[in-house]
């Protein structure tokens, strides 16, 4: 059952570009959104407690990677990493930093988030993970893991919230859209295509629709050669992803389903007809009948 939640997202200054705080109804935490460029001047004290933090880097490539830290106190730390920058100790460069901060937080607690955050990100495999080494074997509570849970929840829906989906996976289930809130669903719509190729057999693939396009998942068997009638950018993407004897490592998501399976196949192909149901219906029909 999924249920609604109530998100303050409040402008400091102003701007979407500058300084943001967010903070779910119910919840004694808070999340701050500050650019890098501001971080040194801000006089906050609520930067300056006990948290966890992610530092957010647009590579050269284009790739997005991610740093994931906890401090006794947040600000202090984010200078810290400002100086190991300037003074070549640090190779990455962040432009945005998000932070968590809490009630009756402390550095056990801060190293248990750490530790998470950092395993939930590497997961979901969206960002490149700059932490080496978290702390995996702090002593807590059960009630205290037990409320940090709620906590990682919290951040899991306050961070994507703030345009960063770091900790959501790439298949992540839809969910359908109703009045009655109380017993929304989720979708749970599995695609399969296959297809015989000449010269290179049979390929078969598994994939899902998700609220940012479509998924071919892991375990796929893909085509290992391509033609000249798929994108430039679908071959590059090819190349990039972890592929062994022609079985997909990993979830790769795709803009459309028409992409996904000519990712799949190696050649061009129309994804509304190519993935089909268990009972042998097409994604156009699917979508045909959800219309109607």
């Amino acid at each position: 059952m999924a249920y609604g939640k109530s998100i303050e997202l409040f402008l400091v200054n102003g701007s979407a570009d500058s300084l943001i705080t967010a903070e779910l109804s119910n919840w004694n935490g808070k999340a701050i959104k500050i650019p890098r460029i501001e971080v040194a001047s801000c006089n906050r004290d609520d930067i300056t407690q006990a948290g966890v933090y992610f530092l957010f880097c647009k590579e050269d490539d284009s790739s997005d990677s991610v740093y994931i830290g906890e401090a006794e106190n947040v600000k202090e730390r984010l200078v810290q990493h400002l100086r190991d920058y300037q003074s070549e100790k640090e190779k990455y460069y962040w432009t945005t930093a998000a932070i968590f901060i809490g009630r009756d937080l402390n550095k056990a607690l801060i190293r248990y988030l750490e530790n998470r955050f950092v395993e939930i990100a590497r997961a979901c495999k969206r960002y490149t993970v700059l932490t080496k080494n978290t702390y995996k074997n702090t002593v807590m509570k059960e009630s205290q893991i037990a409320v940090m849970e709620e906590f990682v929840d919290n951040v899991k829906t306050l961070i994507s919230a703030l345009g960063y989906k770091v900790l959501e996976p790439l298949n992540k289930p839809i969910i359908v859209a109703n009045d009655d809130w109380e017993n929304a669903e989720t979708e749970d719509l599995s695609l399969h295509l296959e297809r015989t190729i000449k010269g290179v057999g049979k390929v078969e693939a598994d994939g899902v629709r998700t609220s940012e396009g479509f998924v071919v998942l892991q375990g796929s068997h893909i085509a290992i050669e391509d033609d000249d009638t798929i994108p430039a950018v679908l071959k590059e993407q090819r190349r990039k992803v972890s592929v062994v004897d022609g079985v997909l490592q990993e979830d790769v998501l795709f803009s459309s389903p028409s992409y996904a399976a000519m990712f799949v196949i190696g050649k061009s192909a129309n994804g509304l007809t190519s993935w089909k149901d268990e009972n042998g219906r097409s994604l156009k029909e699917i979508e045909n009948s959800e219309t109607e």
